[in-house]
């Protein structure tokens, strides 16, 4: 599981990062934008400004908040640092990216939905893949480990199609989202789970 999420992260990030800088794909990108703006409708509206509040960084530290008071009440000390370190990592990767690389937002006529920072990459789609990543891997050995993957791919999904209807990102800032959250979790989760020295640790602490 944490390799494919790995593949799939680079996947999307290569993407992303063709889109980034290639005019014809800016095009797209643009393009996108405009055919999601045509065919708004109020339902899809009220849809895409309820993702926007469950998908920003509070909501998100208050899931986070509740995911790690359960793994220390279950006294699972290394998914607790897993957890903290998936998402607290994300937010400083995502906003780094942002102020460094600076990208602007689609037009204002667009947004649906307030905005903060610039464009590239989506921080909801970012906050999204790495939560249902991290859930997805956390529950991978459970038997109902398929439905958790299929909830948890179709958040991430929808959150960032959301995004782009919402008019305040690009397609490419989306997979550039997805990307950093899928391989910086995936990462993560191999050196905390598979690292022989890190697994050495946590047995020394028990």
């Amino acid at each position: 599981m944490p390799y494919l999420l790995l593949c799939i992260g680079c996947f999307f990030l290569f993407l992303s990062a063709v889109g980034l800088f290639y005019p014809t794909t800016t095009t797209l990108d643009l393009l996108s934008i405009q055919a999601l703006f045509e065919y708004r409708s109020a339902p899809l509206n009220h849809a895409a400004i309820v993702l926007s509040l469950l998908g920003g960084m509070p909501f998100s530290l208050f899931l986070t908040t509740l995911l790690c008071i359960y793994q220390t009440w279950i006294k699972n000390y290394k998914s607790l640092i897993f957890i903290t370190l998936s998402v607290s990592g994300s937010i400083t990767i995502g906003w780094l990216l942002k102020w460094s690389i600076d990208r602007p937002r689609p037009l204002e006529i667009y947004h649906l939905v307030q905005s903060y920072g610039a464009s590239f990459p989506s921080a909801h789609s970012l906050y999204a893949a790495t939560l249902a990543s991290l859930v997805m891997l956390l529950l991978q050995q459970r038997r109902y480990r398929t439905p958790v993957i299929l909830v948890s791919t179709l958040w991430f999904i929808i959150m960032g199609i959301s995004r782009i209807y919402a008019g305040v990102h690009y397609p490419t800032d989306v997979l550039a989202g997805w990307g950093i959250g899928l391989i910086w979790t995936s990462l993560l989760w191999l050196w905390l789970y598979q690292s022989n020295f890190n697994n050495n640790f946590f047995r020394s602490k028990i």
